[in-house]
């Protein structure tokens, strides 16, 4: 590990480290050794005492510390062997017992400093490489706790070890050239060493004992750290309640609640100028399926062992929609939806629905066909996402993905693209730098039914390079049962340049079907706005060909953001055709155009029951 934190004492070259149980201390040859008999106890008394004196506001090396710390040690137990001038135990090479580790733990619990940055964190890795000379590509498992840097490292072509790489780290060449304190580097292990003969039974169990208690001291230690590291991890993605300003209640009660009350209104006085889907084709409305989700009785699903609703689930955004104009949505979606004959007749109109321009050549060049992963998915000429020929490949400017604006032509909101191909992968990094995003939704698994949907195009772990994108795998997090979210950062290892960025990743929508329920996918919705919220760049959408799931997505997003901006009238009809003209064949069936409808109804009621009343 590679820490950044205030000063904490060091032994000088001129002495040795002699362990004693418990911090180890500088000695030279002319000191008596000190041995401590470490217990649980002691343990727990040398925390609470760091403790104290964190909450007081000192520091490690401020003397008052050291002063209360060692009269602390004078009522440890121990043993004092007086100094052998050519004794092993005086030299720095000879076989002692290592210090503590769980001590040193819990004295970074107590004086943690500030977190150290991701970027701080990758710039450290570069000029640690670039000084031992060794590629980023050795080091993997990176990950950045609170101000520590940990990592592994693989086989590399110097054969250099961690060890080695560790006390190279722990040179002073890393804190001239980046301002960084390096307080501690080594080995994430502890290695067992042998006692010397002598140790009598009585030594040998109050070790074993001090290695349980600061076994049961390290677990808490690292408990509190990784819950410190969430925090900021959130913090930094937007995705737990310190993400933002704004108070977070419990949606999942909220979404148990009963649907706002009909309208005494006729309701189609209420909805005139508004448009919308209708229901499927089936005997059983969706509409008693939204209201029964939203019902204040118990809800029997099969989903109620594994909930698709996690618990850090939280209401909608704040929004500007007020209450008279969103009941007024919801009625009308709520008789929309019953009515099955204005649902077909809707969609047979979207369907006959002919955009233009409509042109899709540059898709159909012999050199572009193998770069589409179906010959009915192609992106239209004039919104089809540009390239840069100079740093591409194979000096061509095409990609399977297009621009989705919502009202300002030149500020995409999204790009909607085909999941990458095994020989696209380094094209799909390419839009990803060039278009500045950092944001990523996937709505398909790689594989499903046995079919391949999606080329992956992140490391399973470490790096990997593509081109000259090196994509670095930071963390990946199982939220709940329908998605997961990835963190990235990305180098462009011409220009030296690196950039964060998040994929989230949804996993209950079925290649040929809808999701069982709208729950997952607006909980997931949530999450990414939360994640992007304040940023310019597009949102790339993807799931396997770059229509269904991904029309869907896009039309829910923007029909929601719409509303959220406080629009007086919805017309989801409207809004599909709108994206229409900008790729062709999003959203490809009438099941998804309801499920579209069902969501958006779904969150209207949500966002009335959070506004206040």
């Amino acid at each position: 590990n590679l820490t950044r934190a205030r000063a904490l004492t060091h032994c000088v070259h001129a002495c040795a480290c002699v362990p004693d149980g418990l911090f180890g201390q500088c000695h030279s040859s002319k000191q008596d050794q000190v041995q401590y008999q470490v217990s649980i106890p002691v343990l727990k008394r040398m925390q609470e005492v760091l403790k104290q004196l964190m909450q007081q506001g000192l520091s490690w090396q401020d003397d008052i510390t050291q002063y209360i710390l060692s009269k602390e040690l004078k009522r440890v137990p121990h043993t004092i062997h007086p100094s052998k001038p050519n004794s092993p135990s005086s030299s720095s090479h000879s076989p002692q017992w290592r210090m503590m580790i769980m001590m040193m733990m819990i004295m970074m619990l107590f004086f943690l400093p500030s977190p150290l940055s991701l970027n701080d964190g990758v710039k450290l890795l570069e000029l640690l490489a670039d000084k031992i000379h060794l590629t980023t590509s050795s080091f993997i498992n990176i990950s950045v706790v609170g101000p520590a840097l940990t990592f592994r490292i693989r086989q590399n072509e110097h054969n250099m070890t961690a060890a080695e790489v560790a006390a190279k780290a722990g040179e002073n060449f890393l804190e001239s050239e980046t301002g960084l304190k390096i307080v501690q580097t080594g080995m994430g292990e502890v290695l067992v060493t042998r006692v010397s003969q002598g140790s009598s039974g009585t030594v040998i169990t109050l070790v074993s004992m001090a290695v349980v208690g600061g076994l049961l001291v390290l677990a808490m230690a690292v408990a509190c750290l990784r819950h410190y590291a969430q925090q900021v991890a959130n913090g930094k993605l937007g995705l737990g309640p310190e993400g933002g300003a704004e108070t977070h209640f419990d949606y999942q009660e909220l979404c148990r609640q009963h649907m706002a009350s009909k309208s005494s209104l006729c309701r189609q006085d209420c909805v005139a100028g508004v448009r919308a889907g209708g229901r499927r084709g089936t005997d059983t409305s969706r509409v008693s399926s939204v209201s029964s989700q939203f019902s204040d009785g118990p809800q029997h699903s099969p989903s109620s062992t594994h909930s698709s609703t996690p618990s850090w689930s939280e209401e909608p955004a704040q929004s500007n929609m007020d209450i008279s104009t969103g009941h007024m949505i919801l009625a009308y979606m709520e008789d929309h939806l019953r009515n099955k004959d204005r649902l077909q007749k809707e969609w047979e109109a979207l369907c006959s629905y002919q955009a233009e321009p409509s042109s899709v050549a540059v898709a159909q060049v012999p050199n572009n066909v193998d770069k589409n992963r179906h010959a009915q998915s192609l992106p239209y000429d004039h919104s089809r996402v540009k390239l840069k020929t100079e740093v591409n490949p194979s000096k061509h400017d095409y990609i399977n993905a297009s621009t989705i604006f919502d009202h300002d032509p030149r500020q995409p909101a999204y790009i909607a693209t085909q999941g990458p191909l095994p020989h696209t992968v380094a094209d799909f990094w390419q839009m990803v730098w060039e278009n500045g995003c950092t944001v990523i939704v996937m709505m398909s698994a790689l594989v499903e039914d046995g079919e391949k949907q999606c080329e992956r195009y992140w490391p399973d772990e470490g790096s990997s390079l593509y081109h000259i994108y090196e994509v670095n795998l930071v963390s990946e997090h199982i939220w709940c049962k329908d998605f997961l979210v990835r963190s990235f950062y990305l180098k462009n290892v011409q220009t030296q340049e690196t950039r964060t960025l998040t994929q989230f990743h949804l996993l209950s929508w079925p290649a040929d079907g809808i999701p069982t329920s709208t729950r997952p996918l607006l909980d997931f919705r949530r999450k990414v706005n939360k994640c992007y919220r304040g940023r310019s760049c597009p949102i790339i959408v993807h799931c396997s060909d770059g229509t269904c799931r991904t029309g869907a997505y896009i039309l829910i997003d923007m029909v929601l953001n719409r509303m959220a901006k406080g629009v007086k009238e919805i017309d989801i009809a409207a809004t599909l055709e709108h994206i229409r003209d900008q790729r062709p064949g999003l959203v490809h069936t009438k099941d998804q155009f309801e499920f579209a409808l069902t969501a958006v109804a779904e969150e209207v009621n949500a966002i009335l029951k959070a506004l206040p009343q």
